[in-house]
């Protein structure tokens, strides 16, 4: 464990996430390419939804990253409040926008999945609604570290708001387990039977394939982008204590 630890160095993080960010990015390029060009011109129509049913491959992955975006920001927000380790904050507050737009994406895309075929661009289905109150959360804790001058007590504030948003961030994952009223199908990914049909059928595998290299692609997409605002973060925190630094001398 005390090697873990030897990267919540500011140096130390810069240093390895400048060797792995080139490598994590272009993996996210490749996962991406291939699984969206395999899903939306290699994949069949969907036998009741027609080619409706391949916004799948965008619509899944982004929803997925949405909810554990504010899983990892969950993880890096107890690592400050207990250990006060700087980068594990920045790093929360630098996946906030990141995860924001994973949100709008999902959100987005859900519209546009179920206006035809459910006939309407949004229901208050309890998936839907605790997914847009997930978004508001994203945004409550942005405007946060944005309005509290010191950083460590945004990052205090940031945290205990992370705590509470998760509320909903599991909401988001469950919502159609704890009620079985909603528009929206339950999980189908991870069972066996055909696409979008009955709430306890499976993306059959012509469709999973491809779904999962997306996926993967999110995924990788995700942590690189990560890495990249943690780093800038860092750099602008370094540049505040300078500037500070050089109003008091």
């Amino acid at each position: 464990m005390a090697s873990i630890w030897r990267y919540a160095n500011p140096k130390k993080f810069i240093e390895t996430s400048d060797r792995v960010l080139p490598v994590i990015a272009w993996g996210a390029v490749a996962a991406l390419v291939v699984g969206l060009v395999w899903g939306f011109f290699f994949t069949p129509e969907d036998y009741r939804q027609g080619s409706t049913v391949k916004i799948i491959y965008i619509h899944v992955p982004a929803a997925m990253m949405a909810i554990n975006a504010w899983a990892m920001m969950l993880v890096a927000s107890l690592i400050w409040l207990v250990r006060r380790h700087h980068v594990s904050a920045l790093a929360a507050r630098a996946a906030a926008p990141v995860g924001a737009v994973m949100t709008v994406i999902a959100l987005a895309t859900g519209a546009i999945w179920g206006q035809p075929m459910w006939g309407t661009w949004w229901a208050w289905d309890p998936r839907l609604t605790s997914f847009l109150i997930l978004f508001l959360f994203y945004l409550g804790y942005s405007a946060l570290w944005a309005a509290v001058e010191d950083d460590d007590t945004a990052a205090d504030l940031t945290a205990i708001l992370c705590i509470v948003g998760s509320v909903f961030a599991l909401l988001s994952r469950y919502a159609v387990n704890f009620w079985n009223q909603g528009l929206h199908q339950g999980a189908s990914v991870m069972r066996a039977g055909a696409i979008a049909g009955d709430t306890q059928e499976r993306v059959s595998n012509v469709f999973a394939a491809p779904l999962f290299v997306c996926m993967a692609g999110f995924v990788l997409l995700f942590v690189a982008l990560v890495l990249l605002r943690t780093q800038t973060e860092i750099r602008a925190r370094r540049m505040r204590a300078l500037l500070a630094r050089e109003r008091m001398g």
